[in-house]
């Protein structure tokens, strides 16, 4: 076996994603041979390197393993909390498998997670190129105006960076409806901070698609695991760009050509009676 990053090696054998690892290995929680590794850039082979992590032995997992869970309200999506409060892991009765959990959902929000050991899987479906959307059904104090929801579509400003074209509809109408929302992106707390930059607080929020993959009849608190051909579509997705799948609400209009672009295009010309284009002559008056 070829010898590879440290936060990959984490990755693939389950401890964390990529991200995540990185910030393992920064803490000083990963030793190589003995010596603790805090360089990101550091490699190794775990078929000839003793690599552990919190003093655990790392191997490779022997099978991937892929889960989808309906997050409940009030539970950390994380391994361990440090105020003792539920974890998604602890909803995963008669997992053997060490998994992680693929994103996140904020401790008030609830709805499809996924939860994996495999590193690469969780790394593509995660990175801020795959574009992967995912669909979430929000409620909010009052109703936006035409305005506010044309501000949300197109993007607004969050520490500085705008955010991407998202998709958004009211499902459900009332003095405190519900949004469907579709995102490419996903920053901490984006929804909520979406909705409040634009005088609206996010009363219910959840997470009822991820890609190609549903919720379904998930009830919170349940989970189940993921079917080959569930795994092949969510690859499959990451290759897709956003505005090519069916029923997507991301796509923007298309720009109108410039001034001198359509003063470059070719005007029809007129010569002797016959259409400049057409090769056909134009009937005769009388």
């Amino acid at each position: 076996m070829a010898e590879e990053r440290l936060q990959k090696i984490l990755a693939g054998a389950g401890i964390a994603s990529r991200r995540k690892a990185e910030e393992i290995i920064l803490e000083g929680r990963v030793t190589v041979n003995g010596k603790v590794v805090t360089e990101l850039g550091t490699k190794a082979d775990l078929e000839v390197d003793h690599v552990k992590v919190d003093g655990r032995l790392l191997r490779q997992p022997e099978k991937h393993v892929y889960i989808a869970l309906y997050k409940p309200d009030s539970v950390v999506t994380t391994a361990s909390d440090p105020q003792g409060r539920a974890t998604v892991l602890d909803l995963l009765h008669g997992v053997k498998a060490r998994v992680f959990p693929v994103g996140r959902l904020d401790y008030h929000s609830e709805g499809l997670l996924i939860l994996t050991n495999d590193g690469d899987f969780a790394n593509a479906i995660t990175s801020a190129k795959s574009h992967v959307p995912k669909t979430y059904y929000v409620k909010i104090k009052g109703v936006l105006t035409p305005e506010a929801e044309e501000k949300f579509r197109t993007g607004i400003p969050l520490s500085g960076k705008r955010t991407a074209p998202a998709g958004l509809r009211m499902i459900r109408k009332g003095d405190n409806p519900w949004y469907e929302v579709r995102l490419i992106e996903g920053r901490n707390q984006q929804i909520r901070i979406m909705f409040k930059h634009l005088g609206h607080l996010v009363e219910k929020l959840r997470r009822v698609k991820i890609g190609p993959l549903e919720v379904g009849k998930l009830k919170p608190g349940e989970f189940r695991h993921l079917l080959p051909i569930e795994v092949a579509a969510l690859m499959a997705a990451v290759h897709e760009s956003p505005g090519t799948k069916e029923g997507t609400t991301l796509e923007r209009p298309p720009k109108r050509a410039s001034v001198a672009n359509r003063r470059a295009q070719p005007k029809k010309t007129v010569k002797k009676g016959i259409e400049s284009g057409t090769g056909k002559k134009r009937p005769k008056k009388r």
